[in-house]
């Protein structure tokens, strides 16, 4: 696969950019930045941890560690664990050649912060593989898009789904997007390590070049012309989700080829966007698979 990039050199927030989805070269993966401390933790590296580094990913958690261990798509660098917690993870440590080192659950604790659920496991690694949309590995025909979804648990929670759903991709924008890293992988619960994830310069660029792949591009948005239940649906689909508050913009809402809802029955007419998407990708699931049958 080929690489992801991180930014160089950004431009204002509000300043749009020009820059061609091609020039790739001198960019590193989205997971491999450095990402802010979290939970007040401090950037100098405390106990047997590595510092923070652009090529080091930290994942924590039972199942973010468990699947990294089996996912086999990233180099293992070092595995801690606690007393407590290494019998869960001792056999999967042996097969991917890694020799957990025995920690403290307070020396966790200090190194991620205090809000981190870390279970008593933490693997530190090389990032993910980069990918491009030719990358794409079409086997249910479904990818998801996301219009500058920012918050780390929102993503990691998309994520989830779209693994549980067997999506082939997740496509994200380089600015204003997550690391996927630390918070976001533990939230995604083992599936960063089963989903394609593409980092795009431009969503609306990336999205014409799905269309010109075949892709329908359905918008989801609280006030879409259609119910999702009633539009047009064919494989291959990109389901585009805008963020919260702000939802799609123009320029993304001018690529799709239809914009839909979700019709809710109660007083709440809207959801959370990653309970939107669950919601979402469940009446697609059920759609498209009516039509093969």
């Amino acid at each position: 696969m080929s690489r992801r990039p991180p930014p160089k050199d950004r431009p204002p927030k509000d300043r749009p950019t020009d820059r061609r989805d091609d020039r790739r070269d001198d960019r590193r993966p989205r997971d491999a930045r450095a990402a802010p401390a979290q939970g007040g933790r401090s950037e100098s590296p405390r106990g047997p941890f590595r510092p923070a580094a652009a090529d080091v990913v930290t994942l924590y958690g039972a199942h973010a560690v468990r699947e990294a261990l089996t996912g086999g798509r990233r180099k293992l660098l070092s595995l801690y664990a606690t007393e407590t917690a290494l019998p869960r993870i001792a056999d999967l440590a042996r097969t991917a050649g890694l020799e957990p080192r025995l920690v403290d659950a307070r020396e966790l604790t200090r190194h991620l912060g205090e809000e981190a659920v870390h279970q008593g496991l933490l693997l530190e690694a090389r990032p993910l593989p980069e990918a491009d949309i030719a990358d794409i590995e079409t086997k249910s025909g479904v990818v998801l898009a996301l219009d500058q979804i920012t918050d780390p648990h929102n993503v990691g929670a998309i994520l989830r789904t779209a693994c549980a759903y067997g999506v082939d991709a997740l496509i994200v924008t380089e600015r204003h997007s997550p690391e996927f890293t630390g918070v976001l992988a533990k939230a995604a619960s083992g599936a960063l390590e089963h989903v394609t994830i593409v980092s795009v310069v431009n969503l609306a660029r990336a999205l014409d070049q799905l269309r010109d792949r075949g892709y329908s591009v359905i918008g989801l948005d609280s006030e879409g012309a259609a119910p999702i239940e009633t539009i047009p649906l064919s494989t291959p689909l990109a389901l585009v989700l805008g963020a919260e508050g702000k939802g799609l913009r123009r320029l993304t809402r001018e690529r799709c080829d239809g914009v839909a809802r979700l019709d809710l029955p109660g007083p709440i007419r809207s959801l959370n966007v990653s309970n939107a998407c669950a919601a979402t990708l469940t009446v697609v699931h059920m759609r498209l698979r009516a039509r093969q049958d």
